[in-house]
């Protein structure tokens, strides 16, 4: 069989198992209400959790960065150098989050993986919640320590491969908020799990800032934690409305992953207009308040709409909201149905999730209206 030929009876397995997936052009901005391949669609598929990705300020801003820096860094920042705006928008966010230091990524998958990698090596110990992010799990199998996955949130467990590792250098990793069901890791528990066995704790927080805590500041802010044994990863393009991402923690620690994480190191830099861009942005997460509160009745709002429902929508107090329907082939099925309607709610199926709980994972934005959630709720009740 050649290459090409067993490409395509993987194809065809793919399609047979219902897993096929297939991109949609949008010919708009991002927001709730987008043209995909000729069609006008509600969408509840995005992570702009506070509208922000279309927001004119934002765009205000990459235009004056395009005029005065140009499109493109250039190379890596450790050979032609950082652009003032990234010196600024480390400095901002590090305030932002109450980090001694940042340092930006071009993405939250690079951020990832060289943190893990870099701090991580053969002999040491990590120790991962059952449904991390790709990114963090790709991280770890690169990094070539030894790999503990706990059960999801089972402190018990943890604790447990906690104390049967003695002697070795220790990193928690586990996602702030998880993508798929949207719950929130009991941070204050897992800090005091890292104290008490001298572990470092590696928080992918893309889901939380922006939302989460005050003014935005984060998960660790929505616990009130701070503490030099923790480092936090945050996405730019989700609640920030941009591209990239950023790590946070100790002086030492940010300038080690800038000295050593390959990631950083031998990737050009993002361009200095999303930086400039993401300045705004983080200003306008600031004095969001008014778009949170907004988010947290769409949330409320969407719980109670949907609440006796046969599918069963996991508990979720975060803009991610999972319904499980179950068998691949009904979540395919459900979710043809509302584009039909005009509602586009991405279905998610295995490998991303675990065989039997494929699902609608509906991401709300402050961008939505309460007609545009009520208009769901009626779908999906409808088709239920």
């Amino acid at each position: 069989m050649s290459w090409d030929e067993e490409f395509a009876a993987q194809l065809r397995e793919l399609e047979r198992s219902t897993l096929i997936r297939r991109r949609r052009r949008v010919d708009s901005a991002c927001g709730p209400r987008l043209e995909v391949d000729g069609r006008e669609l509600l969408a509840f598929c995005s992570n702009d959790y506070l509208g922000l990705a279309a927001d004119p300020a934002l765009a205000r801003a990459a235009v004056e960065g395009a005029r005065r820096y140009g499109v493109g860094a250039g190379g890596s920042q450790l050979i032609s150098g950082y652009f003032r705006p990234h010196q600024a928008l480390e400095e901002r966010l590090a305030a932002f989050v109450g980090a001694p230091r940042a340092l930006c990524f071009s993405s939250g998958y690079l951020a990832n993986l060289g943190v893990i990698a870099t701090l991580m090596r053969p002999g040491d110990a990590v120790f991962s919640d059952q449904l991390n992010h790709a990114s963090l799990i790709d991280g770890i199998r690169l990094c070539g320590a030894d790999k503990q996955v706990y059960p999801h949130l089972d402190l018990r467990a943890l604790e447990s491969q906690l104390a049967a590792r003695p002697g070795c250098r220790k990193l928690v990793v586990t996602d702030a908020v998880f993508s798929m069901d949207g719950d929130l890791a009991p941070l204050p528990e897992l800090l005091a799990l890292c104290d008490a066995h001298e572990a470092l704790l590696f928080i992918d927080d893309a889901h939380g800032f922006g939302v989460l805590g005050p003014q935005g500041r984060g998960s660790l802010a929505h616990f009130g934690l701070s503490s030099p044994r923790v480092l936090t990863m945050g996405t730019l393009g989700k609640a920030a409305g941009v591209a990239g991402a950023f790590v946070a923690g100790s002086e030492a620690a940010i300038e080690w992953l800038l000295q050593s994480a390959r990631t950083y190191m031998f990737e050009t830099g993002p361009p200095p207009l999303l930086a400039q861009a993401t300045l705004a942005a983080v200003d306008l997460i600031e004095r969001g308040d008014a778009r949170r509160r907004h988010l947290r009745t769409l949330i409320d709002g969407l719980r109670a709409g949907l609440r006796g429902l046969r599918w069963t929508l996991l508990e979720s107090a975060t803009p991610i909201q999972a319904l499980i329907i179950g068998s691949n082939e009904e979540a395919q099925a459900v979710g043809a149905a509302l584009l039909q309607q005009g509602i586009w709610v991405p279905v998610i199926r295995p490998p991303t999730v675990a065989a039997g709980t494929a699902r609608l994972r509906i991401s709300l934005s402050a961008a939505h209206t309460v007609a545009q959630l009520e208009r769901l709720i009626a779908a999906l009740t409808s088709l239920a």
